[in-house]
């Protein structure tokens, strides 16, 4: 998880935040460096990011805006599968100091995403 300042836009840290990420392996082994494909809205669709993915064989599944060319086929039943990370973020903001950015410094607001999504992956497992 990395922030950014409000101002920001998200699409800024997407190169820090693929290379310090890992995916877990389904059984045992080594978490791989990188996934198989990302998914994400028209905000990241930027031709320096898709660069960057192809160069790393990352599948794309990001729609292009209106100003970029068509190109390349684009999986709808894939982009839907994204809804996971938004409904994550939305509860996430269900706690108020997360919602209202209540902390002054960022690593302080860091850790209350850090403690929020604890919380909801404690509480949610449990039968």
């Amino acid at each position: 998880m990395l922030l950014t300042p409000g101002q920001q836009h998200e699409s800024t840290m997407f190169t820090a935040l693929m290379d310090q990420g890992q995916v877990k392996r389904p059984n045992r082994g080594p978490a791989r460096q990188r996934p198989q494909r990302v998914a994400g809205d028209k905000g990241y669709s930027y031709p320096h990011i898709r660069r960057y993915l192809r160069q790393r064989g990352i599948r794309v599944t990001i729609p292009r805006r209106k100003d970029q060319p068509r190109g390349g086929r684009f999986d709808r039943t894939l982009y839907r599968a994204r809804n996971v990370v938004e409904r994550l973020i939305g509860r996430l903001k269900q706690f108020r100091r997360i919602a209202t950015r209540y902390d002054k410094l960022a690593e302080s607001y860091r850790m209350m995403w850090v403690l929020g999504a604890i919380y909801l992956f404690v509480f949610s497992n449990t039968p």
